[in-house]
């Protein structure tokens, strides 16, 4: 077996700009890599089959994006080769971390080195989207500028920094936020070129809050050190530093029974660097 990295993602700010006649929000935002994440055994078989060797707590085998992932590159590309797959998981479920979506990235990465494909990653890209809208970005393997649904990546040049992430012990329904009559989807939308660090926030933060106690508690502490914001839909908060020492002395600070991680912001998936 080899081992595979599979990074974190924050969405430095989350903007709704508009929404699409099918449903879907139109957003803007920025993702920023980080070197913590999952990591991803795979070993390369002669019979074609695709086996998962580590179940995941409340993801069947059918739902489970890494078993989807191999199996849709396998169809697509034609090989006869198949894979054993294992995730160690780090990263929570529906945190806003895009963990799911690395991994899957992560099984693209590496099966198409594993099975000898070469495939440019604009094609693995364009596969990953089938899979979901953050798969692309994890795929491109730089931080970007990201609008539309999610497939519309600018690769974009972010300072060093250090993230003190906390992990809220609650799972956000993505969908529900979305559908909140309150949620603000009239951002004016700017230019990847005008992003500067601080912008923005998170349009989807004050309604998670509200329906969430735990999530407006762990910002309510972070916020005592900084700008705290959540990513994604959440539930995880973070706090950007310029240092580790500065992260690592905050985080070591926190109440009991507050679970997190402190990141070092990368600029490029490991796996391509």
């Amino acid at each position: 077996m080899e081992t595979f990295f599979a990074p974190a993602k924050l969405n430095l700010f989350l903007h709704i700009v508009g929404r699409r006649a099918d449903g879907y929000h139109l957003l803007q935002s920025v993702f920023r890599l980080l070197d913590y994440g999952d990591d991803v055994d795979m070993a390369v078989r002669a019979d074609g089959a695709i086996r998962r060797l580590t179940p995941i707590a409340g993801v069947d085998e059918a739902q489970d994006l890494t078993l989807k992932a191999a199996r849709l590159l396998q169809a697509e590309s034609g090989t006869t080769l198949g894979a054993d797959i294992a995730v160690r998981k780090r990263l929570p479920m529906g945190g806003g971390l895009g963990g799911g979506s690395s991994d899957a990235a992560t099984v693209l990465l590496a099966l198409n080195g594993l099975w000898n494909l070469n495939w440019p990653k604009p094609r693995l890209a364009e596969l990953g989207l089938r899979l979901g809208a953050d798969v692309p970005f994890f795929v491109g393997g730089s931080n970007a500028f990201v609008e539309g649904i999610g497939e519309r990546l600018t690769p974009i040049e972010l300072p060093p920094a250090w993230y003190v992430v906390l992990v809220p012990p609650v799972h956000v329904a993505t969908a529900e936020i979305f559908a909140l009559p309150e949620l603000k989807r009239d951002r004016a939308a700017i230019r990847p070129q005008d992003y500067r660090p601080g912008f923005g926030m998170n349009d989807l933060q004050a309604p998670v809050a509200a329906r969430y106690p735990a999530v407006a508690e762990h910002l309510s502490w972070l916020a005592g050190f900084g700008d705290a914001r959540m990513t994604g839909s959440g539930a995880c908060v973070f706090l950007e530093v310029l240092d580790a020492a500065g992260a690592q002395e905050i985080f070591a600070r926190r109440p009991p029974g507050m679970a997190g991680f402190v990141a070092r912001g990368l600029n490029n998936h490991p796996l391509l660097c």
